[in-house]
């Protein structure tokens, strides 16, 4: 895979999982420089096919910690006006909320609180390392947060459960899907409610909350299969062991 738009590695040290955003153990965190590749060519494919580039609702319906949509709040804050993020997990949840948090000013100054008095008992490079960190975050979030005020949302719900999600989130509301699905090694898809393929069954719910002109991004690995008779493929690239494809409604 060749990058279009995150063409030059760049330094992203001060976004790394577990320095200022909480990370949850035992899960990789997906990578910064990809997750930001990924985001901008679905951007790109809302401009060229709906022309449309107003803001974004941004959806994760299988968060984990919600870091890469945590990172995209940051990076991306000018194309995005919500991101919600759920997962099956109550403590996922509650780290999402956390790490979206952190994308308020009142977030980050409770983070900072939270990391001196880490540096203060402990006295670890680290801590002072993200201090420094938690710091540059918070210029450019207080910068921005007032022109661009961003709304965050979080809850508990099956992602192949589509009543779950339509609880929460209004119908036909979700601009940007964008998701790392269960790979099998440190997370698992829960049963389908009806028996069917989780995945198939969590894109059909996806669909219920999709814009007409919305596209899911689905991560996986490349033993799963996805696809579904209710979307159109817009694009399939691998990068390392994952698999990304784009998706539209049909």
């Amino acid at each position: 895979m060749q990058y279009k738009y995150e063409k030059e590695q760049q330094d992203y040290s001060d976004l790394s999982s577990g320095r200022v955003f909480y990370s949850l153990p035992q899960h990789p965190a997906f990578p910064v420089r990809l997750a930001s590749e990924i985001f901008q060519r679905c951007i790109a494919f809302r401009k060229e096919i709906y022309n449309i580039s107003t803001p974004a609702t941004l959806y994760d319906p299988c968060c984990g910690a919600a870091y890469h949509l945590s990172i995209l709040g940051y990076l991306h804050r000018e194309a995005i006006q919500e991101i919600i993020a759920s997962d099956i997990h109550e403590k996922s949840v509650a780290l999402a909320a956390k790490n979206l948090g952190l994308l308020t000013t009142k977030g980050i100054d409770q983070r900072i609180a939270e990391i001196s008095n880490m540096l203060e008992q402990y006295g670890k490079e680290s801590h002072m390392d993200a201090l420094k960190s938690a710091a540059t975050l918070k210029r450019k979030i207080s910068s921005v947060e007032q022109e661009q005020p961003l709304q965050i949302k979080t809850f508990q719900a099956n992602a192949t459960h589509a009543n779950e999600l339509l609880q929460n989130i209004k119908a036909n509301s979700v601009d940007i899907v964008f998701t790392d699905i269960p790979y099998g090694e440190h997370s698992y898809w829960e049963d389908a409610k009806d028996g069917s393929n989780p995945l198939h069954a969590m894109l059909d719910s996806l669909h219920g909350v999709l814009t007409s002109s919305g596209i899911a991004a689905i991560a996986s690995d490349k033993k799963q299969k996805i696809a579904h008779e209710k979307y159109q493929r817009l694009e399939q690239f691998q990068i390392g062991k994952r698999r990304v494809i784009l998706l539209k409604p049909a």
